[in-house]
C-alpha cells in the first residue's frame, strides 16, 4: 500500500514549483500549479463564454436516407479563443440522453414470470417526447472545465436529439460517431453550421488534444471512440461504464437483468434513448429493434453470439491507446464492476497508461477531481506531471469518503492470492467453508422459489430454499482482493434451472444504517445449461450432475473480525433472474465443488483469522 501523500499535500516536481504565468505578453493562458490546471480568472465568466452549436459529419448513413449522418455538437469556450487566438484542449462527453428519455408505462419492460427457455410475452414499445427545440444540449462539465483553461463540447449519440442516424446501442456509429467528432476537433472539415446545408466550421481552436469523460452510457463512450484508436483522443476518464451489453443483459448464458431493472433488455434501452426526428423513427425501429435485435438478442437461451460481441468492447481494444481513469463502485448492481476491470486489465497489458479508482458504493461516482486533473493536465495538456508514476490503484476503504481513496501497487492487490475453500455438509442445507478437501460425498437439495428473496434467504436459520456455507468466525480481518471462481457441482429434476450466488458477511445487518458494505460482499450467475461455454447452452438430463465453473463480480473489501463469510447457493434471484414457477429441485454435491477467494496474505492470512488459537 502506497501513501496518500498526493492527495493531501502537494506533489514536489520541478514543474510544480513553476506556475505558468496567466499573463504572457498580455494574453490569458491556462496556469498549472503542482501538476494542476488552475482556475483563471479571465476564463471563469459563463457571460464571457463563446457557445455555438454544430452538425459533424459521419462516415455511416444509417437511419436510411441516402446522406451520411451527422451529429449534433455544442461547444463552450473562453472568449480568449477568438479574441487571441488562444488555442486550447477539448473535454469533451456524449450522451443518449440529452434530449430526454422514454418514460416508463407497465409492459415497457420484458415480463420476466415464465420458464427457462420459454417464449416471453410481447412487451410493450413507447416513444419519447423530445426534450427542446434547440439546442444547448447540456451544461455538464462546463462550470469544472471551461474556468481551468479547457474547450467542453458535448454531443448526442447517433438517433438521438438533433442528431441524426439510429441508435443501435453498442453498435459500430455508436464508435465512429465520437471518432468523428474528435477528428473535426484535430482539424478535419467535417464540420457544418446545420444538419443539411454545405456550410463548413472548423475549429480552429482547439489544439486538437481532446480527453473524454462521463458516466455510465455516457461514459461507455469515450471507450467506444478509443477503440477506433482515433488519434486526437489522448486520454478518457470512463465512469460506471457498460463495456459489453451481454455482461449487462446476461450472465454466463442466464437472462439476467441489472439491478433495479428487471426485465429491462437491450431493445428496451433503444425505446427508451430512441429521441431523434420522428420521421426517421419508423425506418430505425423496423431496421434496428423489429430486425437486428429481435433476431439477435434472444432471451430464449441466453446464449453469447456474434450480435453480443459486436457489442462488446473488449474485442475492439486492438487499436486502443488513448490514456484511461476508470473509476467504478464495487456495489454496482446496475453495471457491475466486472466492466470496468475487464477494461482496465486488458489496457495494462497492452502497455496504454491505466490507473484506476473504485469506491464502495453504487451506481457512479467520478474519482476526486485531483485525480482528474491530473490526468487530464498530463496527457491533454502535455505537462509532466507524474502521473504516469502514482499508484496504479486508489481504493476507498469502507469507512472513508469517496474522495479520500488509499493507494495501492495495483488492482487487484498484488499481494492476493487464491484460497481454496471447499463445501462441507453439516446439517440440511447448511454447511462449512473449509481449507480441507472433502472426503464424504454428500448432496443438498435446493427448492426454487423467486418469491423468497436473496436477502430473505441470507437471514434466515433454515430454509430448503438456500444452501448456505459458513466460513469459522474471524478473529481477525481479512482483506479480499480480485475476483472469486466457483465450481459448483449441479443437477435438476428439470431441463432448465437459474443458478446465483451470493457471497455474504455475517450476521447480517438489518439495521436501517447499514452500510451497504456490511452484508453483500459479491454475486454471481449462471446458466447451468451453459455449463461447456457461454456460447452454447443444451436441456439438462433431470437428475445428472453437470460441473458449472464462473466467477463472480470483483471486489476489494475488508471483512472485519467476528462476522463469517457466507456462501449462499440458491436457484432464482428474485431481484436479477427469470421467475419460473416454483418448485423446481437444484441438487448441489458438495464434494466436487469449490470456491477459490483472493485473499491478501493468501492462505496464511486466512488461516490466522480463522484459527481458533
Amino acid at each position: 500500500m502506497q501513501s496518500l501523500t498526493w492527495l493531501r499535500k502537494p506533489t514536489i516536481t520541478l514543474f510544480s514549483l513553476f506556475i505558468i504565468s496567466a499573463l504572457s505578453f498580455g494574453q490569458a493562458k491556462p496556469i498549472f500549479k503542482d501538476g494542476e490546471a488552475q482556475i483563471v480568472d479571465a476564463f471563469k465568466n459563463p457571460e464571457d463564454w463563446i457557445r455555438h452549436d454544430l452538425w459533424v459529419e459521419t462516415e455511416f448513413d444509417t437511419d436510411g436516407d441516402g446522406k451520411l449522418d451527422r451529429m449534433h455538437v455544442d461547444v463552450t469556450r473562453p472568449k480568449q479563443t477568438d479574441t487571441e487566438g488562444l488555442k486550447l484542449p477539448v473535454v469533451y462527453e456524449s450522451s443518449p440522453y440529452y434530449a430526454g428519455t422514454a418514460g416508463t408505462v407497465d409492459g415497457l419492460f420484458w415480463n420476466v414470470k415464465h420458464e427457462i427457455g420459454a417464449t416471453p410475452p410481447p412487451r410493450v414499445h413507447v416513444e419519447v417526447q423530445r426534450r427542446g427545440e434547440r439546442p444547448i444540449i447540456s451544461n455538464s462539465q462546463i462550470r469544472t472545465w471551461v474556468p481551468r483553461g479547457y474547450i467542453v463540447v458535448h454531443s448526442s449519440s447517433p438517433g438521438t436529439g438533433l442528431s441524426q442516424g439510429a441508435p443501435t446501442v453498442g453498435g459500430d456509429n455508436e464508435s465512429l460517431a465520437p471518432k468523428a467528432v474528435i477528428e473535426w476537433l484535430s482539424g478535419k472539415d467535417n464540420g457544418y453550421t446545420s444538419p443539411d446545408g454545405d456550410e463548413k466550421v472548423m475549429a480552429t481552436w482547439s489544439t486538437g488534444r481532446i480527453g473524454m469523460t462521463g458516466t455510465s452510457y455516457n461514459g461507455t463512450l469515450p471507450l467506444a471512440a478509443a477503440t477506433t484508436g482515433v488519434d486526437g483522443l489522448k486520454a478518457i476518464i470512463p465512469i460506471a461504464p457498460n463495456t459489453s451489453y451481454y455482461h449487462y443483459y446476461r450472465s454466463n448464458g442466464l437472462v439476467r437483468s441489472p439491478g433495479g431493472y428487471l426485465g429491462e433488455d437491450i431493445d428496451v434501452l433503444y425505446d427508451y434513448i430512441h429521441s431523434g426526428a420522428e420521421d426517421k423513427r419508423p425506418y430505425n425501429n423496423k431496421t434496428v429493434r423489429d430486425t437486428e435485435m429481435a433476431n439477435n438478442l434472444d432471451r430464449i437461451t441466453g446464449d453469447y453470439n456474434d450480435f453480443w460481441a459486436g457489442r462488446d468492447y473488449l474485442n475492439d481494444m486492438k487499436p486502443m491507446k488513448a490514456a484511461l481513469l476508470m473509476s467504478h463502485g464495487f456495489n454496482d448492481w446496475n453495471v457491475m464492476p466486472e466492466h470496468s476491470n475487464r477494461i482496465a486489465q486488458a489496457a495494462k497489458k497492452k502497455g496504454i497508461p491505466t490507473q484506476i479508482f473504485y469506491h464502495q458504493n453504487g451506481h457512479g461516482g467520478p474519482p476526486p477531481m485531483k485525480m482528474m486533473n491530473r490526468w487530464f493536465t498530463r496527457y491533454l495538456h502535455n505537462v509532466e506531471n507524474g502521473v504516469e508514476n502514482d499508484a496504479k490503484a486508489w481504493i476507498v476503504r469502507e469507512d472513508d469518503k469517496r474522495t479520500e481513496p488509499t493507494a495501492y501497487a495495483d488492482y487487484p492487490n498484488p499481494e492476493a492470492k487464491n484460497v481454496k475453500l471447499y463445501f462441507e455438509a453439516k446439517s440440511p442445507n447448511d454447511g462449512n467453508l473449509t481449507t480441507s478437501k472433502v472426503k464424504k460425498k454428500s448432496t443438498e437439495t435446493i427448492i426454487d422459489d423467486y418469491n423468497k428473496s436473496g436477502t430473505t434467504l441470507a437471514q434466515a436459520k433454515n430454509s430448503n430454499n438456500r444452501l448456505l456455507l459458513l466460513s469459522p468466525i474471524l478473529k481477525e480481518a481479512i482483506h479480499l482482493s480480485g475476483t472469486s471462481t466457483i465450481k459448483v457441482k449441479v443437477a435438476s429434476d428439470k431441463p432448465a434451472v437459474n443458478l446465483s450466488v451470493w457471497m455474504v458477511s455475517l450476521p447480517w445487518n438489518g439495521d436501517d444504517k447499514a452500510k451497504i458494505t456490511d452484508n453483500i460482499i459479491t454475486r454471481g450467475w449462471a446458466d447451468p445449461q451453459n455449463h461447456k461455454s457461454i456460447s452454447k447452452s443444451a436441456p439438462l438430463t433431470p437428475g445428472k450432475f453437470y460441473d458449472v465453473t464462473f466467477n463472480l463480480q470483483p471486489d476489494d473489501q475488508i471483512i472485519p473480525a467476528g462476522q463469517q463469510i457466507g456462501l449462499m447457493i440458491f436457484a432464482s434471484d428474485q431481484d436479477f433472474t427469470l421467475h419460473p414457477e416454483p418448485g423446481t429441485k437444484l441438487m448441489v454435491e458438495l464434494k466436487g465443488s469449490w470456491i477459490e477467494i483472493p485473499v491478501v496474505g493468501g492462505k496464511e492470512a486466512y488461516n490466522k483469522a480463522t484459527s481458533a488459537n
